[in-house]
């Protein structure tokens, strides 16, 4: 059971539970869960913690085939640069380590921002809280149980 499922259950969501077999040599984390567990990539989000210039940390939710635009980040944080968060700062502040960290439960509640193309999809799948675990979800339960903007963030 991890914070991620603990939230969900608590805040009674709806939500399904994917498991596969990690393999510790793949880095490539959400482009394995798709394959692993035969999910269109496109459904299939990587939660990513970034650093905005205006020195706050936002989490960005995007699919796996695409790459988080820095710049549209930035601007959707109000801010006008943005860089990948420092690893060890990722897994103090969300309690997970990296390839397992989800939107859900984390330790400190940061600025939430799920990329437009969820919209596309009645269910999307996002980290459960560790490698290996997918949540089954809808993107307006993320909307709604993060109090996430939905805007285009994806390159």
């Amino acid at each position: 059971m991890t914070p991620a499922i603990l939230f969900l259950e608590k805040q009674k969501a709806s939500f399904d539970v994917l498991e596969y077999l990690h393999d510790p040599n793949n880095q490539s984390f959400a482009s394995e869960a798709s394959a692993k567990l035969g999910i269109a990539p496109e459904t299939v989000f990587k939660t990513l913690v970034v650093e905005v210039d205006t020195h706050h940390f936002v989490v960005a939710i995007v699919p796996s085939d695409k790459q988080l635009s820095m710049k549209k980040l930035a601007k959707a944080a109000s801010g006008k640069k943005a860089i990948m968060a420092d690893a060890k700062k990722v897994e103090s502040m969300s309690g997970y380590v990296l390839g397992g960290v989800s939107p859900f439960g984390q330790k400190k509640k940061l600025m939430t921002v799920l990329d437009i193309s969820a919209s596309n999809f009645d269910t999307i799948y996002v980290s459960g809280g560790r490698r290996g675990l997918e949540l089954a979800i809808s993107p307006n339960a993320i909307e709604k149980l993060l109090s996430a903007s939905v805007q285009d963030i994806a390159a």
